[in-house]
């Protein structure tokens, strides 16, 4: 017979589901990671599925105007600028109608997409993969090419968009159709500049995924009872003590 609480039993599935995504998360990295762990010099990966793609992608993008790699960095960046000003939007509205749930959400959305691209900085330096763009003879990438040891593996932009777009769709549902989409052209943005390889992207976005999705399942609820808690403070400030009739 299980004598658990209802509570005891949903804190072991949220810890359930974070250890899930963190070990999927996990999984990806080890399945997409290039090699040369433990060896001298920057890893330069020539051959194979990813490299394919990204000379496929290029011989297609590099047929386009002069402009097209200004276009893709602004696309890059702006993007990531959106899904952060939504995140704002998320966490002022929750403020607005003194949503503990929601405001702690938006709250652990920031800092797990900070946890994850402090992950992906630590990540770049342990595995040192060369960017394509200088790797990858005979293609020449349409934006500028990052100086030599700003390394490839995994993509930044990708983790932070990512990141930022699986969190707003699992804090805010009904924005999962805009959010995640903007995630994804970030990444795809990235290739078609010419900067990053297909596995760097989809290492980022797997990152960035399971480190935010796996702290707002398991520290969602302590966290909006401690903003309720901070909350209902401010609206007793506010009020006031109560008059005697």
């Amino acid at each position: 017979m299980d004598y658990r609480s209802p509570h005891d039993a949903g804190h072991d599935r949220r810890w359930l589901r974070s250890l899930m995504a963190l070990g999927a998360g996990a999984v990806a990295l080890v399945l997409l990671y290039p090699g040369g762990l433990g060896k001298a010099g920057p890893v330069e990966v020539t051959g194979g599925p990813s490299a394919a793609v990204y000379r496929a992608v290029n011989g297609v993008v590099a047929d386009g105007p002069s402009w097209t790699g200004a276009v893709l960095d602004l696309a890059a960046d702006g993007l990531l600028v959106v899904l952060g000003l939504l995140l704002a939007w998320a966490g002022w509205a929750a403020v607005r109608r003194r949503s503990a749930r929601d405001l702690a959400g938006a709250v652990l959305v920031g800092v797990g997409t900070v946890v994850a691209y402090a992950s992906s900085e630590a990540l770049k330096l342990v595995v040192d993969e060369e960017r394509p763009c200088r790797a990858v003879g005979g293609v020449e990438a349409v934006a500028d090419c990052p100086p030599a040891g700003d390394w490839s593996f995994p993509s930044n932009h990708a983790t932070l968009a990512v990141g930022l777009a699986v969190g707003l769709a699992v804090l805010l549902p009904r924005l999962a159709a805009l959010a995640l989409p903007l995630g994804a052209v970030v990444a795809v943005a990235r290739v078609a500049a010419g900067v990053h390889y297909p596995h760097d992207v989809l290492a980022g976005a797997a990152l960035g995924a399971a480190v935010v999705a796996a702290l707002m399942w398991s520290v969602g609820p302590p966290a909006t009872r401690a903003v309720a808690v901070l909350v209902e403070r401010r609206g007793a400030a506010e009020t006031g003590p109560a008059r005697r009739p």
